[in-house]
């Protein structure tokens, strides 16, 4: 048992580099649980790198992340069980319906099969999905196919939820849906999640905006403290500032959408 007042996922110093290429920069910042916490960063900021880091996908050059503080580094199987992750590329079987999906998912992670059909079906009827569940993924609309995935990633009961670009190629109903639910979820279930977004609108709600550019964090706060500290009428005009071509450069560089 983890005390209390772990955070969900710690991040403390965290660099990154490909070469010459400076993709994270001293990079420190924690997530509570029951928080929900926005990483808003241009394309290019770093995000990729980050969430390629806290997935287990890539080791950091220094620093320490952890997750319930469990160090992801030392102890990858132990930290990346408590955590579900919805990728920025969808990681359906398209072949598969959305209950089949979920069934697999369960299975790779040893679930039961009889708990796992029940939570299946539990998280199906949550997203208004049990209609559409045996149909193929591909049959499924983007915002539609957006809901399985979390549905996958909720199977395991993670205490952590990391979300990378998760409203790509979404209209705009569809990402406000999408949105909504996960906010519903941080609230009633005290889940702690990082939603990582190049889109202002998105973290409004967030209790928390990690503002990441060029591999450095160059803003932190709620939406209001940030209005405040750039004396901007709105988070897009305060975003600009912080991350606009005027603001002091530094010697780090992003990663884009990748290494």
């Amino acid at each position: 048992m983890t005390d209390a007042a772990t955070p969900a996922l710690a991040v403390a110093g965290l660099t990154k580099r490909y070469g010459p290429v400076v993709a994270l920069d001293q990079v420190e910042f924690a997530v509570a649980r029951g928080a929900l916490v926005a990483l808003l960063g241009p394309n290019g900021a770093g995000k990729t790198s980050l969430f390629q880091i806290l997935t287990g996908l890539f080791v950091a050059d220094a620093g320490r992340a952890s997750i319930l503080g469990i160090d992801i580094a030392r102890h990858p199987v132990a930290a990346l069980a408590r955590l579900g992750i919805v990728f920025q590329q969808s990681a359906l079987d398209l072949d598969l319906s959305a209950r089949q999906n979920l069934m697999f998912h369960a299975g790779m992670h040893g679930l039961a099969r009889a708990d796992a059909k029940a939570r299946a079906q539990s998280w199906l009827e949550r997203f208004g999905l049990a209609e559409s569940a045996d149909k193929p993924a591909r049959q499924l609309s983007g915002g539609t196919r957006r809901k399985v995935e979390l549905a996958r990633a909720l199977m395991t009961d993670p205490e952590l939820l990391l979300l990378d670009e998760p409203t790509q190629g979404l209209d705009p109903q569809s990402r406000r849906d999408l949105l909504g639910t996960v906010v519903a979820l941080v609230r009633e279930r005290h889940l702690a999640a990082l939603w990582a977004t190049h889109i202002v609108s998105e973290v409004e709600s967030a209790d928390d905006i990690v503002v990441l550019d060029k591999g450095r964090i160059v803003g932190r706060g709620d939406a209001k403290s940030l209005l405040a500290a750039t004396q901007s009428a709105n988070l897009e005009q305060s975003f600009l500032k912080l991350t606009g071509p005027n603001r002091a450069s530094g010697e780090g560089r992003g990663d884009g959408d990748g290494p």
